[in-house]
C-alpha cells in the first residue's frame, strides 16, 4: 500500500517503521526542516527513536511535498494540532486514521469528530491501544485495535498494520475506543502522582480501578459500548500507561507530585504528554454530560496548579464512599 504518516515524532516515527517493515511504501511528513534533512541522509529519528534504523521502503518530506495519491494517511501528531494540521493539507485524503490519544482542549472533541469537521468527504478510523513506541519498534508482541464505522476501512488499516508481532483487532465502536485510549492517558497522570508521593500498589489499584469506572461512566453517556473499555484499548491500554516508566504521562504526572512545575516537568520530558490537555477537555465533558468525575477533575486541578498531588490525594480519600457499582448498560 501507499501510506502517509503525518507526524514524525516518538509515535510517527513507530507506525512508520511498522509499515515500512510490513513491505509498505510510506511517506513520514514532518514540519522541522532540519529534522528533515537529518532523516533524509541517516534513516534514523535520533531525537525520538534514536538506535533504530527506519526501512529503506520509507521516504521523507515536509507537509507541502505530502503525496496526493496514497490509501490511507496516518495523524501522528499531538491531539491539539490534528485540526490545523489537517487544514495545512493541500489535498483531501480518502482515508484518514487517527493515531493521536487525546480530545480536543477547548471543545472536548474525540479525533475523528475533529477530522470528520475539518474534511467531511473523508472515510475516518482511530487505530489505540496499550502501544509504548519503543516497544512497537523493538517488535516486542503487542496489540492494538482499529476502530470505524466502515467495515471495509477498518479492515483495510488492519491489514496494513498487522503482523506477527502486532496483532489488531478491528471495532465499530469509534467513540469508546478514542475516548479510552484519551482518558487513560489522564490517569497515568494520576498514576505517576501516586508514585511520586511515595504510596503504593493498593493506592494505584484503587486510583486505576475507579477512575476506569469513570471511563466508563462518561463513555457510556456518549454513546460507547462497555465491552470497548474491558478491551484491548480501555483495559490493556490503562495497564500500559499507568504502570509504565516508559509512558510519558506516567512520567510528567511523578514529575508533578516530585515537585516540578509543569513547565520543568514538561522540559525534562521533552515530549508531548496527552494527558495534560486530555484533562481539560475531560472537564469540558462532565459538564456537557452531567458525569461525575472525581479522580479526573483532580488531576485537572493539579495540572492547571490549582491544587498539590498531596492535597488532591487527601480531598479524594475524604471523600463519602458508596456503593461501588459498576454501569453495565447505556
Amino acid at each position: 500500500m501507499k501510506i502517509v504518516v503525518l507526524g514524525a515524532g516518538s509515535w510517527g516515527t513507530a507506525l512508520a517503521i511498522v509499515l515500512g517493515r510490513n513491505g509498505h511504501d510510506v511517506t513520514l511528513a514532518c514540519r522541522n526542516e532540519e529534522e528533515l534533512a537529518f532523516l533524509n541522509s541517516h534513516h534514523e529519528n535520533m531525537r525520538y527513536m534514536p538506535g533504530f534504523a527506519i526501512p529503506a521502503s520509507v521516504s521523507y518530506c515536509d507537509f507541502s511535498g505530502i503525496p496526493i495519491e496514497s490509501d490511507f494517511t496516518v495523524v501522528a501528531v499531538p491531539s491539539p494540532a490534528v485540526r490545523g494540521c489537517l487544514r495545512d493539507l493541500s489535498h483531501r485524503p480518502s482515508l484518514i486514521v487517527s493515531a493521536a490519544k487525546g480530545l480536543e482542549p477547548t471543545t472536548g472533541a474525540h479525533m475523528t469528530t475533529v477530522i470528520n469537521e475539518t474534511i467531511p468527504s473523508a472515510t475516518v478510523a482511530a487505530l489505540s491501544g496499550p502501544n509504548l513506541a519503543i516497544e512497537i519498534v523493538r517488535s516486542v508482541p503487542s496489540a492494538a485495535v482499529v476502530a470505524s464505522s466502515d467495515a471495509a476501512a477498518a479492515d483495510l488499516v488492519r491489514t496494513a498494520f498487522m503482523n506477527a508481532r502486532f496483532r489488531i483487532y478491528a471495532s465499530d465502536d469509534v467513540v469508546g475506543v478514542e475516548l479510552a485510549g484519551a482518558l487513560k492517558n489522564v490517569l497515568a497522570l494520576g498514576a505517576g502522582m501516586s508514585d511520586g508521593l511515595g504510596f503504593g500498589d493498593n493506592t494505584k489499584a484503587a486510583l486505576m480501578a475507579r477512575g476506569l469506572k469513570e471511563m466508563i461512566a462518561l463513555g457510556l453517556k456518549m454513546g460507547a459500548r462497555l465491552e470497548t473499555f474491558l478491551g484491548i484499548a480501555g483495559v490493556g491500554d490503562l495497564f500500559a500507561t499507568a504502570a509504565s516508566s516508559l509512558s510519558r504521562n506516567y512520567r510528567l504526572g511523578r514529575a508533578l507530585a516530585e515537585g516540578s512545575t509543569m513547565a520543568e516537568a514538561l522540559t525534562t520530558l521533552g515530549q508531548v504528554a496527552e494527558g495534560a490537555k486530555t484533562a481539560e477537555a475531560a472537564a469540558i465533558l462532565a459538564l456537557r454530560h452531567d458525569v461525575e468525575l472525581p479522580i479526573m477533575l483532580m488531576i485537572e486541578g493539579v495540572v492547571r496548579g490549582r491544587i498539590s498531588a498531596k492535597e488532591a490525594v487527601v480531598r479524594l480519600m475524604e471523600r463519602d464512599t458508596r456503593e461501588e457499582g459498576v454501569c453495565v448498560s447505556q
